[in-house]
Order: structure tokens, then sequence, then C-alpha cells
């Protein structure tokens, strides 16, 4: 068997589990993220409607 063929083989798979691994990274940070965005917002929605209203 030609040993290029299987190191390009393995270097590719290897590529792709390595790729999957940072999207689901990435995924998980973007959960994160999204969470604590989501926190902050509902934070500053609560501290505006401690605002006093002059009309």
């Amino acid at each position: 068997m030609n040993w290029t063929l299987v190191a390009a083989v393995l270097l590719s798979t290897a590529g792709l589990l390595l790729l999957g691994v940072l999207g689901a990274r990435l995924w998980l940070d973007a959960a994160r993220l999204a969470r604590a965005v989501d926190g902050a917002s509902r934070a500053l929605a609560e501290a505006a409607e401690e605002i006093p209203v002059r009309g």
C-alpha cells in the first residue's frame, strides 16, 4: 500500500476531527454568550422600569 496515500487519509481525517471539535467549542461559546447577553438585557430592562418618568 502506498504510505503517502495512507498518510494523506490520516491527516485529512485528523483535520476533520479537529474541525468538529472546534465547531463544537464554538457552538458552546456562542450558547454561553447568548445566555450572558440575555441576562444582561433582562437586567437592563428591570433597571429601566425603576427609572421614574417625568411627564
